[in-house]
């Protein structure tokens, strides 16, 4: 009999075949035709000697993992005895027959057509129960059906194209966002390959794709002559083009069997930002897909969008943050209940609070009203300029604080400097005044010791006031970073010999000695600076020890240096002085303006005179022999001449 087996032997069974008005079509496990009847002949023009034995071509290749699915499906049915009817397709319809599937679908005739045909899929099993194949029993759809199949079709599209949407903009990472678009083009339009191009200038970069080359990631292409360019200069949003043009496109000859590419336009604020490819070379494309093509572009667009926003914000905040971290300035900011939110590591450096102690809690000292400035010291005694002021856009407060301690230190000083100077120029002033005013009204009534007197006060005051006045020049010289010191070598034994000899002629109570290790080497420095230096430093060690005593001045060598102490048996340095003494205006505790006078330029112009040639000065205690009392020890290290 035409199209049965030959082991099909009951004969009502081959008549029923022969006869049945559906196509019916028996396959094995491996899909190979065991059945196929005059009425499957009809439908599809193929003969039962064409095709028993073979894999039946009705199954498109696009559909054979789809088909095997619903077999897999139909046997687990089978075998779990459910009662529930299977879908493959919108539009499908179930019987409701346990083990059996029905399903709308397409298939292929001899001459190249889509059938639309309605299929009833069932196992077969031989007499002990055991799976010998699957039968199937088609019929044609009439119009009235297809319609119904396309508008289920488009219904779960749509629906899958919300879900998609929503899929997309719950993403904020921009590449993955570009690939989720990709995968989901393939998927809604069943295209073999597609890309998204992001227009960049006058080119076009490929960002993401799926079923083309990976070496093509990342490519550029010209935008003008290629596919977008063209779109662009139509004014369309979407457009077909087939394979018999040849345009050079970015993809073009990339996928083996092309013949088709549906192009859509993605938009970014009312711009162009890019364009959605897709690719075939298998399935026809018709107006269905172009549709979905224009919508999911339409929304890839907004995707994007919030992608590309989102990265803006992640970008100015990681600057701001940047800005913030680098600040010199500690910087908190506040939210609307007054919590720290943000705390840069100035803040942490200005106050000692660490970032785990200040996140979460009330800034931890006042705050100043809105566009005004607050001074105040913290318990560590720094001096904080605080300001703040209010983020319009989040209504968050920026708390900014500055460390201006050492500016509240030179504005003291810089007063008590006032004060101190009037009062050192007014006693001089005053007793040259006093002695030039008893010459001029009684010169005659003076004997002349006596006017030989006055003449030599005023010439000793006059001289005080030159050095407090040469003090005061170079002190502003050097705070103006005007200080100029010529560095050569110079025979430091000679300037210890004259400046020794001077003060040892001007102290009746003191005794200045002077131990020069022999053979000391030259310096390299300026010799009068350093002269000014030992003369303010035997100076010192004369006025801090007014009960008299030992000035004792050493010089040896060291390595590639000299060093120069000046040792003296007086009141010596309060705790925690030594390094101030150095700063300009400043003088020890132990230093009573009012006893011994001074501005306290004296031991900044040594300072800055000692660098400025290379070498350095610290003071260190001096304890004297037998534990009786402190004295200073002044320590001057000069570069060795080579």
């Amino acid at each position: 009999m035409t199209g049965v087996r030959h082991h099909v032997h009951d004969p009502i069974a081959r008549a029923v075949l022969q006869s049945a008005a559906d196509a019916i079509v028996a396959v094995d496990q491996k899909h190979r035709v065991t059945v196929w009847n005059p009425a499957a002949e009809r439908m599809f023009g193929w003969t039962a000697e064409e095709m028993v034995g073979r894999v039946p071509p009705i199954v498109p290749d696009e559909l054979k993992a789809e088909h095997n699915a619903v077999q897999e499906r139909l046997l687990t049915r089978r075998v779990g005895g459910g009662g529930e009817t299977g879908t493959e397709d919108a539009g499908s319809d179930g019987g409701g027959d346990t083990g059996r599937i029905t399903i709308a679908t397409r298939r292929f005739h001899r001459d190249g057509r889509l059938i639309d045909v309605r299929i009833d899929t069932s196992v077969l099993t031989d007499p002990g129960g055991e799976r010998i194949g699957w039968v199937g029993v088609y019929r044609p759809v009439e119009d009235d059906e297809i319609v119904q199949h396309h508008m289920t079709e488009r219904a779960r599209l749509v629906r899958r194209l919300n879900d998609i949407v929503a899929d997309l903009n719950a993403e904020l990472d921009l590449a993955v966002v570009l690939d989720r678009i990709t995968a989901a083009l393939i998927e809604l339009t069943g295209a073999d390959a597609g890309g998204f191009v992001r227009i960049q200038g006058d080119h076009l970069q490929l960002v993401s794709m799926s079923g083309l080359p990976e070496r093509m990631r990342g490519r550029t292409a010209e935008l003008r002559p290629s596919l977008v360019g063209e779109l662009l200069r139509t004014g369309k949003t979407v457009m077909l083009a087939t394979g018999e043009r040849r345009l050079g496109d970015l993809i073009w000859s990339e996928l083996p069997g092309l013949h088709t590419i549906a192009l859509g336009l993605s938009f970014l604020q009312s711009r162009p930002y890019g364009a959605l490819y897709a690719l075939f070379s298998g399935q026809k494309v018709g107006h269905t897909e172009l549709e979905l093509l224009e919508l999911l572009a339409g929304h890839a667009g907004v995707a994007v969008g919030n992608a590309v926003a989102y990265m803006e914000v992640v970008r100015q905040r990681a600057h701001e943050r940047a800005v913030i971290d680098s600040s010199a300035d500690g910087i908190a900011v506040l939210d609307h209940d007054l919590v720290v939110r943000q705390w840069n590591p100035a803040a942490h450096a200005l106050t000692g609070i660490p970032p785990e102690d200040a996140l979460g809690r009330p800034l931890p000292f006042a705050m100043p009203a809105l566009g005004e400035m607050l001074t105040f010291p913290l318990e560590s005694g720094t001096w904080l300029n605080v300001l703040a002021a209010e983020i319009e856009e989040t209504g968050e407060l920026v708390v900014d604080f500055r460390d201006v301690s050492e500016a509240k230190a030179l504005e003291e000083a810089k007063d008590l400097f006032l004060a101190t100077t009037s009062h050192e120029l007014r006693t001089p002033i005053t007793v040259v005044q006093g002695f030039a005013s008893t010459l001029v009204n009684r010169w005659d009534a003076l004997a002349d010791d006596d006017r030989r007197s006055a003449v030599a006060t005023i010439a000793e005051r006059a001289q005080s006031l030159g050095r407090l006045v040469e003090h005061l020049l170079l002190g502003a010289r050097m705070g103006a970073d005007e200080l100029a010191v010529t560095v050569e070598p110079f025979d430091l034994c000679r300037v210890l010999d004259g400046v020794v000899a001077g003060f040892r002629s001007l102290s009746d109570v003191h005794r200045v000695e002077l131990d020069i290790e022999p053979g000391l080497p030259r310096a390299r420095g300026d010799a009068m600076a350093t002269d000014i230096v030992l003369g303010q430093l035997l100076e010192n060690a004369f006025k801090y020890s007014p009960d008299g005593g030992t000035v004792r001045v050493r010089a040896w060598a060291e390595a590639s240096r000299l060093v120069v102490t000046v040792a003296d048996e007086g009141i010596g340095i309060a705790e925690g002085d030594h390094e101030r003494i150095f700063e300009r205006f400043v003088q020890g505790e132990a230093g009573d303006r009012r006893r011994f006078g001074g501005i306290g330029l004296g031991l900044y112009i040594v300072k800055r005179l000692t660098e400025a040639q290379g070498g350095s000065v610290s003071a260190h205690p001096n304890p004297l022999p037998g534990g009786a009392g402190h004295g200073t020890c002044m320590r001057l290290v000069l570069r060795r001449a080579v």
